[in-house]
């Protein structure tokens, strides 16, 4: 290797994006570069290493041991960097960075719209852009820092990550106010009625209040299956059909009423995860602890 005094920080920059994405396309997309200046800097990186560090493949480029064994050493010196150029003081008020989060629609109504309404008070400078959660793709995003924050439930969440609980969810029955069986359900009745389902996959007929009745033998008739809790409340509205949502999202739903379901249903717990490479950054420290408090936990 040459002497580090001609090694370009940049070229550090790159290699790590090179190991991240095994792509010059994509490492160039992340640096905003062209590909072409990202081509030229994996050529100054294989002259300091003396290494051809990356070679093609189907899809991309495949990192040598020489690449590998520099990733960890070249994300330490990125980091070190990184922290001597960040603030030791973090001020909300005059902050200004992205933060991206991943929730479902039921996340948004129940955490990330309330949390929204304190950021915005606490560090209008920030701004925010929400995800689809995708439990498949939320760990490799995370590390990637596509996304600072996922909301999951703990049986969800990947191991290799940050998780807190925010909160502990339960079921309510819900219907229309001047429905024909507003009031206390029987499970009789309960069971007779035509029932709206929200299934984000799987089995569309088939939910949490299906496997607590059929622990006690009885069956109910899902009418209709969406993959949105937010048009469950209109169709509530203007059908006579029922449905078990959590108790969050319909508390303050307007032309609804409720009642406790006629057989146990059990609840879920609400997490936020988040990925060891942000848990340390004065930012995205400040905005999980306004998350929490904002949780109630």
């Amino acid at each position: 290797m040459r002497d580090i005094k001609t090694l370009d920080l940049n070229l550090l920059k790159a290699l790590d994006a090179l190991l991240d994405t095994r792509s010059v396309t994509a490492a160039a997309e992340r640096l905003g570069l062209t590909q072409p200046a990202v081509s030229g800097m994996l050529a100054r990186l294989r002259e300091a290493f003396d290494d051809p560090l990356f070679v093609r493949a189907r899809r991309g480029v495949t990192p040598t041991e020489r690449a590998l064994a520099l990733a960890s050493p070249v994300r330490e010196v990125l980091a070190g960097v990184e922290a001597l150029l960040t603030p030791a003081a973090f001020d909300p008020a005059t902050a200004s960075f992205t933060l991206t989060l991943a929730a479902t629609d039921y996340a948004l109504e129940a955490i990330v719209a309330p949390f929204m309404a304190q950021l915005r008070h606490r560090a209008p400078g920030l701004v925010v852009a929400v995800k689809p959660l995708d439990d498949a793709r939320v760990l490799s995003q995370l590390e990637r820092g596509e996304v600072d924050i996922a909301f999951m439930t703990p049986q969800t969440t990947p191991p290799e990550l940050h998780a807190r609980a925010l909160f502990d969810e339960t079921y309510v029955c819900a219907l229309r106010a001047d429905h024909p069986d507003a009031g206390e359900l029987s499970l009789d009745r309960f069971c007779a009625l035509d029932h709206a389902l929200v299934s984000y996959s799987g089995e569309p007929f088939f939910g949490v209040t299906d496997a607590a009745l059929a622990k006690v033998g009885r069956k109910r008739r899902v009418a209709l299956s969406v993959t949105s809790f937010l048009i469950l409340l209109k169709l509530l509205r203007t059908t006579d059909l029922v449905a078990v949502a959590p108790r969050r999202l319909l508390a303050e739903a307007p032309g609804l009423v409720f009642a406790d379901p006629p057989v146990a249903i059990p609840g879920f717990t609400k997490t936020a995860a988040w990925h060891d490479r942000t848990h340390r950054d004065p930012g995205r420290r400040w905005a999980r602890a306004l998350l929490f408090e904002v949780a109630g936990t």
